[in-house]
């Protein structure tokens, strides 16, 4: 906390008064110059979001982020107090942040007439400087501009008249800070107008008071495009207001969606130490968001937030966590049987359309589990030919020969040894791993096992079927039912 001063003593320190804008510029500009990071934690933004906003703080815009769910717009705003200066000097009581250099409140006004030079100062921390509002139906116009206070009016014997009976609302208490307004189609139409003055002219108006207060503020909006649709719409003279707009966008590649998963996903560090999630399923984990961006049963226009994969971790982590609750274990390694655990990450995180809600939201999320692994299996073994020529040996035949036989059954609740035993004891299978993924880790290879299993379950080579704690592999044409 800084030690409060007088007007003079801060005239005296050499202190230049700055408008919002030019503040966040010079920041941003001295980061730029510094080679310094401006936003961090932003994974695949670096060439495509991230130059836009340089470019809109430069301009002095404010900022309308457009993109669907879980596109980071929300912490790219949050992001924005990094460049704000640490500390802000305000006149001492201040309800909107006045400046002493350039007061705008009868309060402010009042006291710097009265004590001039020996007018205290006191000092906002940055992170005071930030306000959020989530755009809902229900937000009116008193909440963001201001009111008339009846019992201020009667506390202090004061007429309807006096300016000292208004109350500010978040908007004008924001002065000198940003503000951030979520999800802004939702807010009604009648709401928005009561924008305009604030975002061109900086001035509002309270009950009809007639004062202006120019007020210096750094406006961030975001917005959902589904929302123009399916719950309303920005009026045409607000976005014309807006400086810039910007869209954001997923993740292209599955290093930034692993990137953003390793950073938002809270696992505690005792949990990462004694569980192991192999560099194979992580991978899969981000390419079943990937195959649902991309699904005939996914509604696209809704999106498919970076929280599936999130979430996804959160319960691909508690499965392994609770069998080592359950076996005693110290140390175990995700596989893929516990990517069951993730359906209802999936389900709560994708609108499906008519073809999806036929097929019901859990068949949909085994079906991106599916369609993931098959991704991934195919980047590291052969393709499983659809049909087998009778005499033409495949890479996968020693292996769906052996399953004429034998079967084998893999516990959710077995401890890793008895697991990775029971899957070894398929030579065949230990085989197709030794020639294909013999440049992997232990653990990847491992997963890779599995990999191979579900894979031709999937191509209908292999039967596969489940209980509550067991998945149970079997020739193909055997039957769906445990012996």
């Amino acid at each position: 906390m800084k030690k409060e001063i007088t007007f003079n003593e801060l005239k005296s320190s050499g202190y230049k008064d700055k408008t919002i804008n030019e503040e966040i510029q010079a920041n941003l500009i001295a980061r730029i110059k510094a080679k310094q990071p401006v936003f961090e934690g932003l994974f695949g933004y670096q060439d495509t979001v991230v130059p836009q906003l340089k470019k809109a703080i430069l301009a002095g815009h404010h900022i309308n982020l457009l993109g669907l769910r879980g596109q980071a717009k929300t912490k790219i705003a949050r992001s924005m107090v990094d460049l704000l200066d640490e500390y802000m000097p305000i006149v001492k009581g201040s309800e909107i942040n006045d400046s002493p250099f350039q007061p705008i409140s009868k309060y402010a006004r009042d006291l710097i007439e009265e004590f001039g030079d020996e007018t205290p100062i006191s000092w906002v921390h940055k992170s005071n400087r930030f306000f959020e509002k989530l755009a809902t139906p229900d937000v009116n116009v008193s909440d963001l501009i201001g009111d008339i206070d009846p019992i201020k009016a009667a506390t202090l014997k004061l007429p309807y008249s006096d300016e000292r009976v208004l109350h500010y609302g978040m908007i004008p208490r924001a002065n000198r800070s940003i503000f951030v307004l979520n999800e802004l189609p939702d807010l009604q139409a009648r709401i928005q107008v009561s924008l305009f003055n604030i975002l061109q002219e900086g001035d509002i108006q309270i009950r009809g008071f007639q004062l202006r207060m120019p007020l210096d503020i750094q406006f961030i909006f975001t917005a959902n495009p589904e929302d123009y649709t399916n719950r309303g719409s920005i009026v045409t003279p607000l976005k014309d207001r807006i400086g810039s707009q910007i869209f954001t966008h997923y993740p292209k590649s599955i290093a930034f969606s692993r990137a953003i998963t390793e950073q938002e996903a809270r696992i505690s560090t005792a949990d990462k130490l004694a569980i192991q999630v192999p560099e194979l399923a992580k991978d899969l984990l981000e390419e079943v968001a990937f195959t649902a961006r991309d699904s005939e049963y996914v509604d696209v226009k809704s999106g498919v937030s970076a929280r599936l994969t999130i979430s996804a971790m959160e319960n691909l982590v508690a499965a392994a966590k609770l069998r080592l609750i359950e076996t005693g274990s110290e140390k175990t390694t995700t596989r893929l049987v516990d990517f069951m655990s993730i359906i209802p990450s999936i389900t709560g995180k994708i609108e499906l359309v008519y073809e999806g809600e036929q097929e019901g939201a859990d068949e949909v999320a085994k079906i991106l589990i599916d369609n993931a692994v098959m991704l991934q299996f195919e980047k590291i073994f052969p393709r499983i030919p659809k049909l087998e020529k009778e005499g033409v040996k495949t890479p996968y035949t020693d292996l769906i020969n052996w399953f004429d036989n034998n079967y084998i059954e893999l516990n959710y609740t077995d401890t890793d040894d008895e697991f990775y035993t029971n899957l070894n004891s398929v030579k065949p299978l230990v085989a197709i791993i030794e020639e294909y993924a013999t440049e992997l880790g232990n653990e990847d290879k491992a997963f890779c096992m599995e990999l191979v299993l579900w894979g031709l379950t999937i191509n209908n080579k292999l039967d596969k079927s489940e209980n509550d704690t067991t998945y149970k592999f079997d020739a193909a044409g055997i039957g769906q039912y445990f012996r």
